[in-house]
């Protein structure tokens, strides 16, 4: 099975037209847009999650053969999908199994003929259940916490597993091999493609939860293509984290996470200029952020904050990013910040989900507040300390916050080399271009 990129690649070695080129970027676009949704109404037909991505890969691969010359259709989406049943039906006629399923299928694409053509755009604020259904079944607890988080985000957040390896800090062949690990123990315990009942949340929300916040990550900063944010990502994980906390009204960690996404999502109109170039924090327009989504994320923060203090708990993992962008969202520019409370608030973080990307946004915190516990030097500190983990030797991140250190501190060759080596490692063009400039404004 191949996965879009992979697809693509193959199709750009027969044509190189530009409008065969415009049709493969549509069909990417399509792609990272609609295939949660394809993949879902696939495996609800064939109850079978493997085969339903099989499908979708098909249908797109007719895509890619078809659009350079037929051109896009009106509803690209309900095209793939239409194909990918009619390829269902195939397997099933040639494999002599008649049965019930193909009179439903057959019947849902009857359906479709009628409205398919002139559908209404997907509303983003329709409850789709059948999205919601794929994550539950991606995050069964047969599979392990990162086979469910690699499997929900190559599926449902429609990464390729490179993009995946890079969230995870891991090599792609781990990813790959996770991913189809996890495909066969689907398949083998019969998973129903289901969302549980209400006393199972309890042992499947973390892991929903854990996908919904990396899918909503990429959308917020794309680890890899020419964009340095992805949108539509990000928006579906915020509709899905809402219908999980109005799910689990009671749970303290699904409204940490939805109060985190919306406080972070609040700043994406000021994130980027007109030609997508980043602004860092401390250029942008703050009266650009959306106030709506910041009051909407503090309410959130709060419901959880109440709900843990109502459990006797402090505030979870989710909770305490949520607070960290809140003193963000209040604050009138950056020297006005509390990053005393972000620091306190990463330390709270640390001790409940330890990792290296935590200590280097600790660290940046840390380079903020006052001396002589804050300040770029006792920052420098803990960055030289994370050199040695290996979980971020292939990753611009150290790099990158390094040599913003250097540069404060007037170390300027330093500076320019380690923005040059974290150029390198970023795979995302924007965000390489930024390096690159910060390396350039350093001198030679």
């Amino acid at each position: 099975m191949t996965d879009v990129t992979g697809a693509r690649r193959a199709d750009a070695s027969s044509s190189g037209s530009t409008d065969d080129q415009a049709a493969r970027r549509a069909v990417a676009a399509v792609w990272r847009i609609e295939s949660a949704r394809i993949v879902a109404t696939l495996t609800r037909l064939t109850r079978d999650f493997g085969l339903a991505e099989d499908l979708a890969q098909e249908a797109l691969a007719e895509a890619l053969e078809q659009w350079p010359s037929t051109g896009v259709p009106r509803n690209p989406g309900a095209w793939l999908t239409a194909v990918a049943k009619r390829r269902a039906i195939d397997g099933w006629r040639r494999r002599e199994r008649y049965d019930e399923r193909l009179a439903a299928i057959a019947h849902d694409l009857e359906a479709e003929q009628h409205q398919a053509t002139d559908a209404p755009p997907w509303d983003p604020d329709r409850i789709d259940d059948d999205v919601l259904r794929l994550v539950f079944t991606a995050c069964h607890p047969v599979l392990s916490r990162e086979a469910q988080v690699a499997l929900t985000l190559r599926v449902v957040g429609g990464l390729t597993t490179d993009e995946v390896a890079r969230a995870f800090l891991v090599p792609t062949s781990t990813v790959q091999q996770r991913i189809v690990r996890a495909k066969k123990t689907l398949a083998a315990a019969d998973v129903p493609f289901e969302v549980p009942e209400r006393d199972e949340f309890a042992a499947r929300l973390a892991g929903v939860l854990a996908v919904v916040y990396l899918v909503f990550t990429e959308g917020h900063a794309a680890t890899s293509g020419d964009e340095w944010m992805r949108p539509d990502l990000a928006r579906e994980a915020m509709r899905l984290g809402r219908v999980l906390a109005a799910l689990v009204p009671d749970e303290p960690e699904a409204q940490g996470l939805v109060a985190l996404m919306e406080l972070t999502a609040a700043r994406f109109p000021a994130r980027t200029d007109a030609s997508g170039q980043p602004i860092p924090l401390d250029a942008q327009d703050r009266a650009r952020w959306d106030r709506t989504l910041i009051a909407h994320g503090r309410a959130a923060l709060a419901r959880a904050s109440a709900l843990a203090e109502r459990r006797g708990t402090g505030r979870g993992a989710y909770a305490l990013q949520a607070t960290i962008a809140e003193c963000h969202a209040v604050a009138p520019s950056v020297d006005a910040t509390d990053w005393p409370r972000i620091v306190a608030a990463y330390d709270g973080l640390a001790r409940l989900a330890p990792s290296p990307v935590v200590a280097l946004n600790r660290a940046v915190a840390v380079s903020m507040a006052p001396e002589p516990e804050g300040g770029a030097s006792a920052a420098l500190a803990i960055v030289d300390d994370l050199a040695g983990d290996r979980r971020l030797a292939a990753s611009h991140l150290l790099p990158s916050v390094r040599g913003e250190l250097l540069a404060r501190l007037g170390r300027d060759d330093e500076a320019r080399a380690e923005f040059e080596r974290a150029a390198q490692l970023a795979q995302n063009a924007r965000e390489r271009a930024v390096l690159l400039a910060k390396a350039a404004s350093r001198g030679s």
